[in-house]
């Protein structure tokens, strides 16, 4: 039932959440995942180890 992702759809879908001010509903519809799997991306990213969630261009 479920659609294969690609390895670069989950951190960016993450990205944008966290720093596009879109809402969590539009920006799963925009990476056609549903809520859910944005929110449950979202607080695993959070229990991560501490790395890089953004980059910046220093």
């Amino acid at each position: 039932m479920g659609t294969k992702r690609t390895a670069g759809c989950r951190p960016e879908a993450v990205r944008v959440a966290l720093t596009s001010g879109l809402t969590r509903k539009q920006i799963a519809a925009d990476f056609s995942i549903g809520f859910s799997t944005l929110r449950k991306w979202m607080q695993q990213d959070r229990k991560a180890p501490e790395k890089p969630s953004v980059q910046s261009d220093l």
